[in-house]
């Protein structure tokens, strides 16, 4: 039984040794952003036009309290686009994670609570990159790199 769990652990610390942090983390920033990213799309025409549709989305399904729908609608659109162009290039990834997971959260609360477990999904991914960053393979990575090399 020693040798097994011995085994194992060898196995597993190779495979660690193998498979760095930089692409887990880079996989997760590829992830999520698509997610946010193909949401954002469906609510505008053209490059960044948003839908009456949408905004008509925002007044009944999607109506938050205290937030007016056409500000919640413009907000909701700008940053799903934004924050996850920002993932995808590894710049400011805390911030955008952070921005996301905000999203996820008013989503769960206030929009649809029965869908916890694809926001939980969501937020497995996210909290990494808020934690960790977005990883030695993201701009965030090259410029901290850039001003140790400075010191």
């Amino acid at each position: 039984m020693t040798s097994l769990v011995a085994l194992y652990d060898h196995t597993v610390r190779r495979l660690g040794a193998v498979v760095p942090d930089a692409f887990l983390l880079l996989v997760a920033r590829l992830g999520i952003a698509a997610v946010f990213f193909l949401s954002g799309r469906t609510k505008v025409d053209g490059i960044l036009h948003i839908t009456d549709g949408t905004y008509e989305l925002f007044r009944t399904e999607y109506a938050l309290p205290l937030v007016p729908p056409e500000i919640a609608a413009v907000a909701a659109t700008y940053s799903e686009h934004i924050f996850s162009i920002l993932l995808v290039l590894g710049l400011a990834t805390r911030f955008s994670a952070l921005a996301l997971f905000m999203m996820t959260l008013t989503i769960e609360i206030f929009v649809y609570p029965d869908a916890w477990p694809t926001h939980l999904s969501w937020a497995a991914i996210l909290l990494p990159l808020m934690f960790r960053g977005g990883g030695a393979w993201s701009i965030d990575g090259l410029l901290r790199r850039g001003i140790e090399m400075r010191r």
